[in-house]
């Protein structure tokens, strides 16, 4: 009887980890998604774990109603918690693009769950009170809790996501939850109430979870083809983002986590107007540094000139370095760039490189993308240019993408701003892409700007060196009385949000 008593106890103690574990991967999923769909990784996460939180104290609150049946119900929460959890990413995909108000359902996904595992661990104490210490309980109960917890933040990032993607690992936890609900319907059929009932739904929904695993990549790729409206030739989570190249007839477009990074139809138009000012006017151009572009078109638009003797790409993300060196239609798009021997590739985040390098180089192309989110504001910020100094010389010419000045001009003049706290001498620029509008750079070196070409190529596509009408600027493309980004205030992505929240 004790042995029985003890594997019960135990039983019910790793009914506990499971649910912390899963419970916490769906609180990660709903943030991460909510991120790649929304925007603003910070502001989403925070949201995500308030909601969660809030909602496992209404869920602990509603628990004191609950008097008969305790151990029905609670095998019962854990068949709805895999259900809920595991059907969250398909849900939210699917109805992305068909709900004018998205967000309220994400937060009911969130609420419904947290308040299932909020539910779960007051009635396994009430289960347990009879049969164990107090003390003993509640240290036991929240020791497992707390292990389940650590355990899904570390499997998380390192395991799950780059492995089984954003869609399969609610439902692979979905179906965890379930084999535990499952199991002990069986292995206490004769303490539960009604069990043939509870086992029958608990397979049924096992079922449910194994079809949707199985045809997730299909319901994924349903559900960006809507989202896109164009066909997608090619789609990977890489540990840092979700990568997705669309094909309508000859057009080829990438999105980074939702994001339009090119289109192959006037890419060309951005990258000229990007890497050739500041290739032209610099005084040595042997050695060149690209951060970002992992994509190969700026290094591609580079090797234009014989005087480049080495260049080093720095792109954190190693999936897209090998995916543009690698495919063959990229190839074609890029001139096989990434493949030349000129050039060494480092997949490291280009704020620790820069502030652990220590060579020099005559031309620094910053191709960043937009900065939505903290993790690319940093980049954008005093404190990163300031250790960008350290490996340029007095005629290095730096250029950097500053999005667009039309759609976000406190965002775009913010930047350039930035830059010139530590360069003294910047010169803003832009030029009309049609996929994107008319979109921003900023020119900065510690010499004055003259705009006298050095070098000139005579077949480029869009660029014709009239460099200063490039620089002129409209009234409505003007802001004025910004504040410096710096680490401690993040003020760029503040105006980011801000303004491209307003276009979209």
């Amino acid at each position: 009887m004790d042995k029985k008593r003890i594997s019960f106890e135990l039983l019910l103690l790793f009914s506990v980890f499971v649910i912390a574990t899963c419970g916490l991967i769906y609180e990660l999923v709903a943030g991460a998604l909510a991120s790649y769909l929304l925007g603003d990784s910070v502001k989403q996460f925070s949201f995500i774990i308030g909601v969660y939180l809030f909602s496992m104290g209404v869920g602990s609150y509603l628990a004191k109603f609950i008097h008969k049946n305790l151990l029905n119900v609670f095998v019962e929460i854990e068949i709805l918690v895999g259900l809920v959890g595991g059907i969250s990413s398909v849900v939210l995909f699917i109805l992305f693009n068909t709900l004018h108000h998205f967000e309220p359902v994400l937060y009911l996904f969130v609420f419904l769950t947290g308040c299932l595992v909020g539910l779960e661990i007051p009635l396994l104490m009430n289960i347990l009170k009879d049969k164990v210490a107090f003390k003993d309980l509640v240290s036991n109960v929240f020791a497992f809790d707390y292990i389940g917890a650590l355990l899904a933040s570390i499997l998380f990032p390192l395991v799950l996501i780059p492995n089984l993607g954003i869609v399969r690992t609610p439902l692979f936890f979905g179906l965890i939850n379930i084999s535990i609900a499952i199991f002990l319907a069986f292995y206490l059929e004769k303490e539960l109430k009604n069990p043939i009932f509870l086992k029958i739904r608990a397979i049924f929904l096992f079922a449910v979870l194994v079809i949707l695993f199985i045809f997730s990549d299909k319901i994924l790729a349903f559900s960006e083809e809507k989202m896109y409206g164009e066909n997608i030739v090619y789609a990977n989570n890489s540990p840092y983002q979700r990568i997705v190249l669309t094909r309508n007839n000859k057009d080829f477009r990438l999105y980074l986590n939702n994001n339009l990074q090119f289109s192959s139809a006037d890419e060309y138009r951005y990258h000229e107007a990007l890497v050739h000012p500041a290739m032209s006017t610099a005084k040595h151009i042997s050695n060149v540094l690209v951060l970002g572009g992992g994509d190969g078109f700026a290094v591609r638009e580079i090797l234009k000139y014989k005087e480049v003797k080495h260049i080093t790409l720095v792109d954190l993300d190693g999936e897209m370095t090998n995916f543009f060196r690698d495919n063959e239609t990229m190839k074609q798009l890029n001139h096989s760039s990434l493949s030349n021997p000129k050039l060494k590739v480092i997949n490291k985040d280009a704020y620790i490189w820069v502030k652990e390098n220590r060579q020099k180089y005559d031309v620094v192309i910053i191709d960043f993308p937009d900065p939505s989110n903290y993790s690319l504001g940093k980049l954008y910020s005093v404190q990163f240019y300031k250790e960008l100094e350290r490996i340029t010389t007095p005629d290095t010419k730096i250029v950097v993408q500053t999005t667009s000045p039309y759609f976000a001009p406190k965002s775009f003049w913010c930047i350039d701003k930035t830059i010139n706290q530590i360069f003294p001498f910047t010169t803003a620029y832009h030029t009309y892409v049609p996929s994107f509008g008319e979109w921003g750079f900023c020119l900065a070196s510690f010499q004055p700007v003259d705009n006298k070409i050095i070098r000139r190529l005579p077949n480029l596509k869009y660029y014709d060196y009239n460099f200063r009408q490039m620089s002129h600027f409209d009234k409505d493309m003007k802001a004025e009385n910004l504040e410096v980004n710096r680490l401690d205030n993040q003020v760029l992505v503040r105006y980011f949000d801000e303004e491209w929240g307003k276009v979209q």
